[in-house]
């Protein structure tokens, strides 16, 4: 069984209540739901949550909502990995045989089916622990600098100050958009970044919703490219 697991807490700080905020005439978390439906992926799409609207909310729009996050796993120190692992051993004490589960942040609009099948297609054929797309940084990251002061500029890496930057080795981040992990690599808690393959996608289709600014920039650029 392959299950996604959307881990939605009610108690978001920087924007309030972002998970269920109307994005583009939706509430947010819908796009990530209806996405993983549109795929044929999942068996089941679960919502972990400990919060009453979001139940309902994440109900309205087809996913399930099994059981209650535990308010331990749902304050702003808590990590992805034991929200997920909660999750599948919920959901396995519940008789369900889960192989691969898939954890879709709730604030992902710009997440595509397509990439999601790709991410499992290459976690099974590697068969990889975990598999999350990345995208490039838009300037080398070498060449960072920091502002004294004074106002003057200060390399962080003063060695790279004169390389052309097509000479420098590219950089990826983490797009934070979703997780593919085999159920086994998530209950024993491994890194999903560190012992996980990238997948490489364009950039502009990223954005990390954290900011008022993020999601102004977010909701210009999905009427534009969606």
């Amino acid at each position: 069984m392959k299950v996604a697991v959307i881990p939605a807490r009610g108690g978001s700080k920087r924007i309030p209540r972002k998970n269920i905020k109307d994005f583009c005439g939706k509430p947010m978390i819908a796009w990530s739901i209806e996405t993983a439906k549109a795929s044929g992926l999942f068996d089941r799409i679960i919502v972990s949550t400990d919060d009453a609207e979001i139940t309902e909310i994440a109900k309205n729009f087809g996913a399930e909502t099994p059981f209650v996050r535990p308010a331990e796993l749902a304050d702003d120190l808590t990590p992805t990995v034991p929200v997920i692992a909660h999750a599948i051993k919920s959901c396995i004490d519940l008789g369900w045989a889960i192989d691969y589960a898939c954890c879709i942040y709730p604030c992902a609009p710009f997440m595509r089916k397509e990439d999601l099948g790709a991410a499992l297609e290459l976690a099974i054929s590697r068969q990889a622990d975990f598999v999350y797309p990345v995208t490039e940084y838009s300037h080398p990251i070498q060449r960072a600098m920091r502002q004294l002061p004074s106002g003057r500029m200060q390399f962080y890496a003063p060695q790279f100050e004169l390389t052309r930057t097509q000479d420098l080795e590219k950089s990826y981040h983490d797009v934070g958009q979703f997780y593919w992990g085999s159920s086994s690599a998530w209950l024993a808690h491994k890194k999903m970044h560190t012992d996980g393959l990238g997948m490489p996608i364009p950039s502009w289709r990223v954005v990390d919703v954290d900011t008022e600014d993020d999601w102004v920039r977010a909701t210009k650029m999905f009427k534009v490219f969606f």
